[in-house]
């Protein structure tokens, strides 16, 4: 591998098609997932978890949590770009942050937290890295881990319980 990448990674580009818009014009809230997706993928080609690796090593990424976080609006046609951000890494593990972005822009327009799960598919397990895979994954989340972790990674959804009220105040 080359140098040691020190910001996120772009991990895919594309353009917002007719079909992922809702009646307003807008980006469906399920193709933002579907982006995501696609930018995992990317950052699984990179790895060396493309389809020839995981046909050679057995290994494929599950995916465990996802969190996704709608910022600004998308519309039709728009050029966009994901970047990932390695923030924790295990023997099996990988903690992802993707945010997507118009392509060239600076505002986030929507982020997506994941943890994925190293499986060795002939076990039905989850197992560590393949040894090419891991390697590349450490070079890849050494110098992420040294990023300030995004301001989203590690957020939660609640409301606070709502007060009971009594009949005498």
């Amino acid at each position: 591998m080359s140098s040691p990448v020190k910001e996120p990674l772009c991990t895919w580009r594309g353009k917002v098609a007719h079909d992922w818009v809702d009646y307003n014009g807008h980006l469906r809230d399920a193709y933002y997932m579907v982006i995501f997706s696609f930018a995992s993928d990317g950052l699984m080609d990179l790895i060396g978890m493309d389809a020839q690796g995981r046909q050679t090593t057995g290994h494929t990424l599950y995916t465990l949590e996802t969190h996704l976080s709608y910022l600004l609006e998308v519309k039709e046609g728009a050029d966009v770009e994901v970047f990932t951000h390695i923030v924790g890494l295990d023997a099996k593990r990988l903690h992802l942050c993707h945010g997507l972005y118009l392509q060239g822009g600076a505002a986030l327009l929507a982020a997506n937290e994941q943890m994925l799960i190293n499986i060795d598919s002939a076990r039905a397990r989850s197992a560590p890295f393949a040894a090419q895979a891991g390697e590349r994954l450490r070079a890849l989340a050494q110098p992420h881990l040294a990023l300030p972790r995004p301001s989203y990674a590690g957020r939660s959804i609640a409301l606070a319980p709502p007060k009971l009220v009594t009949p005498h105040g």
